[in-house]
């Protein structure tokens, strides 16, 4: 009877076991769900930080090439990646950012730096593209192979150029170029459709706008970059619509 009831005990425990596995992957699911912002993007918080932000024409573009700003460096804490990511010291920012935006399983050496991609594994588009006959927001975009996923810059290189960085020493220009802010993984068909436009000519289409918005403007502010009246002007109508983002995506 004793030993009956150990292996009854033994049986439960694994039962238990199992399901509380089970669900902390739901869990962790639940958390990496495409799409998912875990933290809402308030109107109030982009308002304070467009007030941040100077207004002033653009530079010409004379000078400007993207070896101006030195990128896809290896991960630096500067770049703001996290204690997460410090492991991966040997990996570009690049490789750095789509494990940090991947979903699912998504693997990086940090040693040889090789990205490895499992079954459940790859990226999802945030941006979104419209139809260019009916106007209306494709289905976003779901892509297991990294070497088709861009890596984009909330705010362009050309963009930063004509908003400051011109006169900006070559190390903050790299800080712009590997910064964790102004990196995303995103749909090459998406990253082409904006190219090096500022938020005047260009924002996402769908549900990552507001997201995009904070961070884009939280780029402009840490490396004092500035906008131009007409961004100015589309950008207080994007982050006004924000606080009612029932239209979007």
């Amino acid at each position: 009877m004793a030993r009956s009831a150990r292996q009854v005990l033994a049986v439960c425990a694994a039962v238990v076991l199992t399901a509380l596995v089970a669900v902390g992957y739901l869990v962790i699911e639940e958390w990496t769900e495409p799409g998912s912002e875990p933290d809402a993007v308030h109107a109030g918080e982009l308002t304070e930080l467009l007030a941040r932000v100077q207004v002033a024409d653009e530079l010409p573009m004379a000078g400007y090439s993207r070896e101006e700003f030195p990128h896809w460096e290896p991960n630096r804490p500067e770049y703001g990646f996290g204690d997460e990511f410090a492991q991966y010291a040997r990996c570009t920012t690049r490789e750095v950012m789509l494990l940090r935006d991947a979903v699912g399983s998504v693997r990086l050496d940090p040693k040889t730096c090789d990205l490895s991609v499992g079954s459940t594994g790859g990226w999802q588009d945030e941006y979104g593209t419209l139809d260019r006959q009916t106007g209306a927001l494709n289905p976003y975009k779901w892509m297991t192979d990294s070497s088709g996923v861009d890596a984009e810059h909330i705010v362009p290189l050309a963009e930063a150029w004509r908003s400051g960085a011109a006169e900006l020493d070559e190390d903050t220009r790299r800080r712009i170029a590997n910064d964790a802010t102004n990196l995303v993984a995103s749909d090459p068909s998406a990253n082409r459709s904006k190219g090096d436009q500022d938020a005047a000519n260009y924002l996402p289409p769908g549900k990552f706008r507001c997201t995009y918005l904070d961070r884009y403007l939280r780029v402009k502010v840490t490396f004092g970059l500035t906008v131009d009246p007409a961004e100015q002007t589309a950008l207080r109508t994007a982050v006004a619509a924000c606080g009612d983002p029932t239209g979007l995506g």
